[in-house]
């Protein structure tokens, strides 16, 4: 408070605790309108120039949590000893002597809001209120993405806002469609700003970014929203190398900033292949130590059809370890692995259809150090593999022997689980460093998911990422017709601890290798291609080489915090259903709404 004392001050915040010491004398905490800070408010019965007489009998009559407009004077307080004060730091040098009080608006006595109470998702403006690492996560949102504007400004980008209100053209997920009173025309809400960035590229801006609102009618999860923000970059007459320095730029100052940490000056790289074979992961988290190698040819046929009904199957391993205080006990690592596997986390691995893990655990009291299953010669051969030690877990897993695709393993996601089961009970510690890098050379086309639409085309292929990634090199290029499955995107994905931050490329920039890879390699129909034709047209106008990224900013509030799922540094996220429980949204379309849509149910 930067008023003096006996100054006459007018606050307005909201009523916190109170006490009534006499009839005479009554106290209550002024809560700051941010709810960071409190002053004690002190009522008294005496006379005073100025005071309003039912002063007293007013605020005694007020609520917990209303806001109000308080008129008092400045005075010195006594010292106090130390309190908890919780979450609100307060004020204790002085008070208000009250003179009056005005309500803004009574807190209505059906709702119970004690420092106990816990809201729902359909309170969310409580939970705010209530919640000061709620409130925390929103102020460092603000905070984190005006330093990033100062910093893209600095290095000359131009923000530029796209339209929200675009077109159906199938870009890999579903979209949401907005249909307008024009009898069979809808807009769709842009998945990304992805085509009109590139349309800007051949526009003569030559550095684009923005804080973009993305829309994607997806399966929902800890870390995914139907609609999301992502901060999307663009540069012109820029490759790979380029947009990926520009962001462990930004990806450093944010660190250094924000989390006090130092990350590489240069971030490390990883294949597609690399990542999933070494963490069985196209996110891999390199912080754990355990990483997977393919073993098979150690092992005697007749142990790997116990493992799998697979015929020649990839079969790889790696050995977790507990903390040496576990005192690599194998009692404690059977108990902790069996445990595991029969809860309902590590049942799906048990029941995979592949075959489910196999389990040794080193024990140097037992023949063959506990693998007597595998035989002596096997045996020997994994002692001489890995550097085992007594109360080590050996886990195996087969896999079909054919290339990687999709974005994991099931033997790097139990990798992942059982890193996670063994922090939780205690026998590894938990990971506080940040380990940033890159994965790159994804394949361009991948096998059509039922889970995605794809592009819509005949070849049973869609584009890994989105069809607008250009080949690596000049040898992809000429893999397009003969072998399209073996052809590397030149894409790059940021991945911290495990998290994919965000991915970019670099971008077809000629209108006939755009329209080449569309017809002929994806083989969509002419109608889909002519869905794109505002794009072919752009990149034929002499549109220069460009390449950008889009970072999930959700996702990266969420991993500067600490936080385990992106609706903790959401104002007012979706429910797992894609529900917004506060405002009840979707809704349902009255006949009225129907009949201006020309829309109608179908039975």
């Amino acid at each position: 408070m930067s008023a003096k004392v006996g100054e006459r001050v007018v606050l307005h915040g909201y009523l916190g605790s109170s006490a009534s010491l006499s009839k005479k004398l009554y106290f209550v905490q002024l809560i700051s309108k941010d709810r960071a800070r409190s002053v004690q408010i002190i009522s008294t019965s005496g006379s005073l120039p100025g005071r309003d007489p039912l002063a007293q009998e007013h605020v005694r009559g007020l609520p917990m949590h209303t806001p109000v407009a308080v008129t008092g004077l400045i005075r010195e307080r006594k010292q106090q000893p130390d309190q908890e004060s919780g979450d609100i730091e307060k004020i204790i040098h002085v008070e208000i002597d009250l003179l009056s009080i005005q309500s803004l608006n009574d807190f209505p006595s059906d709702i119970i809001a004690t420092p106990d109470t816990v809201f729902g998702p359909e309170q969310r403006h409580l939970q705010i209120r209530g919640d000061l690492g709620l409130r925390s996560s929103l102020i460092d949102r603000s905070t984190i993405g005006f330093f990033l504007r100062s910093k893209l400004h600095d290095l000359g980008f131009t923000e530029v806002e796209t339209p929200l209100l675009f077109k159906s053209t199938p870009e890999g997920a579903r979209e949401f469609i907005v249909p307008t009173r024009r009898k069979g025309l809808a807009y769709a809400l842009p998945q990304s700003p992805q085509q009109y960035k590139q349309i800007l590229m051949g526009s003569g801006i030559a550095k684009y970014y923005q804080f973009a609102r993305c829309f994607r009618d997806e399966d929902l999860r800890a870390d995914r929203q139907p609609e999301f923000t992502q901060l999307d970059l663009e540069m012109a007459f820029a490759g790979a190398d380029e947009v990926m320095s520009v962001i462990e730029d930004l990806i450093r100052s944010l660190w250094s900033q924000f989390c006090g940490r130092r990350l590489p000056d240069s971030f490390p790289r990883l294949s597609y292949v690399e990542a999933m074979s070494r963490y069985g992961s196209d996110k891999p988290d390199t912080r754990i130590e355990a990483q997977i190698s393919r073993i098979e040819y150690l092992l005697p046929a007749d142990l790997i059809t116990k493992i799998t009904p697979l015929q020649d199957p990839v079969v790889e391993a790696f050995i977790l370890r507990f903390e040496p205080s576990a005192q690599n006990d194998p009692s404690e690592m059977r108990n902790f692995i069996t445990t595991f596997l029969e809860s309902p986390e590590g049942m799906p691995f048990v029941h995979n259809p592949e075959g489910g893990p196999g389990v040794f655990i080193i024990d140097t009291k037992k023949p063959l150090q506990g693998l007597q299953a595998l035989g002596f010669e096997a045996a020997d051969r994994i002692e001489d593999f890995y550097d085992i030690q007594d109360g080590d877990l050996l886990i195996l897993q087969a896999r079909p022997n054919r290339a990687f695709s999709g974005g994991s393993t099931a033997l790097g996601n139990l990798r992942l689980a059982l890193h996670a089961a063994a922090v939780r009970g205690g026998y590894l510690k938990p990971l506080r460093e940040f380990a940033p890098l890159w994965v790159t050379d994804f394949p361009l086309f991948s096998p059509i998911s039922h889970t995605e639409p794809g592009q819509g085309g005949s070849a049973g292929l869609a584009a890994t990422h989105h069809p607008f990634t250009s080949p690596k090199t000049l040898e992809d290029v000429d893999l397009l017709l003969r072998d399209p499955t073996r052809v590397i995107g030149d894409h790059y994905d940021l991945v911290i601890n495990g998290v994919e931050l965000g991915g970019g490329s670099r971008r077809i920039h000629s209108a006939d290798m755009q329209a080449f890879i569309m017809r002929d390699v994806l083989k969509m129909s002419s109608a889909r291609l002519a869905d794109f034709s505002h794009l072919l047209e752009v990149l034929r106008a002499g549109c220069p080489p460009h390449a950008g990224i889009a970072l999930g900013f959700d996702r990266l509030i969420a991993l500067m915090l600490g936080k385990s799922s992106v609706r903790e540094v959401i104002a007012f996220p979706k429910s797992g259903k894609g529900e917004d429980v506060l405002v009840k949204s979707p809704g349902p379309l009255s006949d009225e709404i129907l009949e201006t849509y020309s829309l109608r149910y179908r039975s």
